[in-house]
């Protein structure tokens, strides 16, 4: 990519990273200047950074984007996180047709880097593979999770949303450091002796999945003439078109009364289907009999894995939600490994919303396992 020339005539392509160096420890920032940032400057790439952690950030973002080419995200799940909700990002990046986004796993939780890049137990390598990634611009589309409360502002998710008693156990594993590699089941052990069975209460009103609409043609078509425009208008003005009746679709609701240890809402984009015909989100109820014992084991599983959905648990597929919880329930919703306070939600999935950069060979594999 360095070596190749650029014509004088030929406006360089602009990149807005957003880069978080509180991610990491605090590494972050020199993990990206050291290992990212070269190969974006040598590519021929005119970058901009942003750092997220300071006040007007909304205003900046706002300026930066109608000349931006592409975002790259630096940091962790909570830097993705951060970003997209920043006020008009969504509506922003769909009006500009669809800005691609680049993601350069530099945080702790990285959930993203495991759909867009192979696996890899070198750091540097998987931060090199990752920007090398965005420059030769394979791109996915991944599905968001809008999850709005009664009165707050939409939270948007690439993930998903966990509420229950593995994600309270997993936020207060680090509170066990001391502990070494026990740590992870000592916080689930503790867990079972405050309060057992630990159940949550709730009511699901949901509708199935949704017909996938084709993709939309990249190229508009052009504008016609001006005597075919006017020709038109006279036409409509002339005999304008009849009426038609339309009739109500009426929404299919289904309602279901819970009692769980775990409840979790996903997008499929940790299992990519670019062929698929429907879209849905995975809603997962977890039995709430399970016993110690299990409990300590699938909370390390968890761990690994925080949407995985074990055998004997309800799944379910839907397009829409709405979560209702009893007046007074405390605790906390996980969305995007991001803590927020429990409240009755609706969660409503936006099919292929935004165009994520991947390594060529994950796209291949995707596009292989569809075929088989």
């Amino acid at each position: 990519f360095g070596n190749q020339l650029i014509p004088a005539t030929m406006p360089l392509k602009k990149a807005t990273v957003f880069l978080n160096p509180a991610a990491c420890k605090g590494k972050a920032g020199n993990l990206f200047e050291k290992n990212a940032a070269p190969i974006l400057h040598l590519s021929g790439l005119d970058v901009t950074v942003v750092k997220t952690d300071y006040e007007g950030q909304a205003k900046k973002l706002l300026e930066l984007m109608e000349n931006t080419d592409l975002i790259i995200i630096a940091g962790g799940d909570g830097t993705v996180q951060e970003v997209l909700q920043e006020p008009g990002l969504l509506r922003i990046i769909a009006a500009f047709s669809k800005i691609p986004i680049g993601f350069i796993p530099l945080g702790k939780t990285c959930t993203l880097s495991h759909t867009l890049y192979p696996e890899s137990t070198n750091q540097v390598q998987h931060i090199t593979n990752a920007t090398l990634a965005i420059l030769k611009g394979e791109t996915v589309p991944l599905d968001v999770l809008q999850i709005k409360g009664e009165k707050e502002q939409p939270v948007f998710a690439v993930s998903g949303l966990r509420w229950g008693s593995y994600r309270d156990a997993g936020v207060k594993v680090s509170k066990y450091w001391y502990l070494g590699p026990l740590k992870t089941k000592a916080a689930h052990f503790f867990s079972t002796l405050k309060e057992w069975p630990q159940k949550h209460q709730a009511a699901l009103r949901y509708l199935g999945p949704t017909e996938r609409r084709p993709e939309e043609p990249e190229e508009k078509p052009s504008r016609p003439p001006l005597h075919v425009r006017l020709y038109r208008r006279l036409r409509l003005y002339w005999s304008p078109p009849k009426e038609v009746s339309q009739e109500v679709t009426t929404e299919n609701w289904e309602e279901l009364k819970l009692s769980t240890i775990e409840l979790s809402i996903a997008t499929r984009n940790r299992q990519l289907d670019l062929t698929r015909t429907e879209d849905f989100m995975d809603i997962c109820i977890e039995a709430d009999t399970v016993s110690k014992g299990q409990f300590v084991h699938r909370g390390s599983e968890k761990m690994r894995d925080p949407h995985l959905c074990p055998e004997g648990s309800q799944c379910i597929q839907a397009s829409r939600c709405i979560l209702q919880l009893p007046e007074g329930t405390e605790g906390s919703f996980g969305i995007d490994n991001e803590e927020y306070e429990a409240m009755p939600v609706e969660v409503k999935l936006l099919p292929r919303k935004l165009q994520f950069f991947c390594d060529p060979r994950m796209r291949e594999q995707v596009l292989q396992a569809a075929v088989q």
